[in-house]
């Protein structure tokens, strides 16, 4: 299992970065705030925040790629929407934490798609945390303890109730591996990520999703009353059986909880058996329960799949929250992927260091 310790060696720097990769979930989706399994890897695509110190008591902020700017005092921060909530709410739950944020300007640049399924806002929360905590000369919280901020900052600041795999993902990806995530134990496994001449692509759906906005809020809320009505605390505990008493469309959503955290016992164990027919198998019964018993699909994403499978994937599915994104599909040696896609691979985990 892996450490989950905090950074040893606090030291304070007058300017830093920090880079935070987006994640692509190869299966495990909405398990994660449901204490279940995901199977999750960091990309080597991300966001990147260099971070000065300034002698004002303020943050200045500049997203690089969309020509904008925002500015406020330490000693009150307000909302704000869109990237700003998130540099806000960084800076504030980093502070509530107790870290000694100090004034600073901040450079914020990335090469992933917002809104894309690969957890871009995620990658732009684990990015300013990092680099706020290391410009502050502030010790490094450990994994855990981070993605917790993070989501907290999601949650308050964004509006958005995820879980903690994006920001596990970021923080704790490894290359050549994907990252085996137990919810409910808290316990993180590198499963070494062996494909046997095949490969992993990503396909834009064209769809434009936003967590806070999209239906991705009201399933957690059908989650939290499923766990209400049958007396769990996570739906981690729920048989199939129990699940069957549940009205609709609970009793749905809950089969497709419990079924996507076997598919990731069954991956993982596919891919150490090396079986790449049962991993595509996989990823097709992932896509059904999610269009199905979550209807976190749209007519984008089912495309998307389609595209995928007539170009000869094993398997294929959306990732992410839904309701607009990306698709992943395993394409055996010597298919030609279709236009647009984008083969990934695992990359190393999010990292912060001073800058000269």
């Amino acid at each position: 299992m892996l450490a989950l310790s905090p950074d040893p060696k606090p030291t304070r720097h007058p300017a830093v970065q920090a880079f935070a990769p987006g994640r692509v979930n190869l299966i495990g989706e909405h398990t994660d705030y449901n204490g279940g399994l995901a199977l999750p890897f960091a990309l080597r695509a991300g966001v990147r925040v260099e971070a000065r110190a300034s002698s004002e008591e303020e943050i200045v902020a500049r997203a690089l790629d969309l020509g904008e700017d925002d500015r406020f005092p330490l000693r009150a921060i307000e909302p704000a929407d869109g990237w700003r909530a998130f540099v806000r709410g960084a800076v504030a739950e980093l502070r509530r934490s107790g870290v000694p944020i100090r004034g600073a300007t901040l450079a914020i640049s990335g090469d992933l798609p917002r809104g894309g399924g690969l957890s871009s806002s995620a990658a732009l929360t684990v990015a300013l945390c990092l680099a706020l905590i290391e410009l502050a000369g502030a010790r490094r919280p450990g994994a855990l303890a981070l993605a917790r901020i993070c989501s907290r900052v999601e949650h308050a600041w964004a509006g958005a109730m995820t879980g903690l795999l994006d920001q596990l993902a970021s923080l704790c990806g490894r290359e050549r591996h994907v990252l085996l995530i137990d919810f409910a134990a808290l316990e993180l496994e590198q499963v070494p990520l062996k494909l046997a001449g095949h490969r992993l692509v990503v396909l834009d759906s064209g769809e434009r999703h936003a967590h806070g906005a999209s239906g991705y809020n009201e399933r957690r809320r059908e989650c939290a009353r499923a766990c209400e009505l049958l007396g769990v605390r996570t739906l981690r505990e729920v048989t199939p059986e129990r699940a069957e008493r549940l009205p609709e469309p609970l009793r749905r959503r809950v089969r497709h909880v419990l079924s996507e955290n076997e598919r990731v016992r069954q991956a993982a164990a596919a891919l150490r058996a090396g079986d790449m027919s049962a991993l595509g198998a996989l990823l097709d019964a992932s896509h059904a329960s999610l269009r199905d018993d979550y209807e976190v699909s749209t007519s984008a994403l089912e495309a998307a799949v389609e595209r995928l499978r007539k170009s000869g994937a094993l398997g294929a599915r959306l990732i992410g929250g839904g309701f607009g994104g990306a698709v992943i599909g395993l394409l055996p040696p010597g298919v030609v992927a279709p236009a647009g896609a984008l083969e990934v691979a695992p990359g190393p985990g999010a990292h912060a260091s001073r800058l000269a």
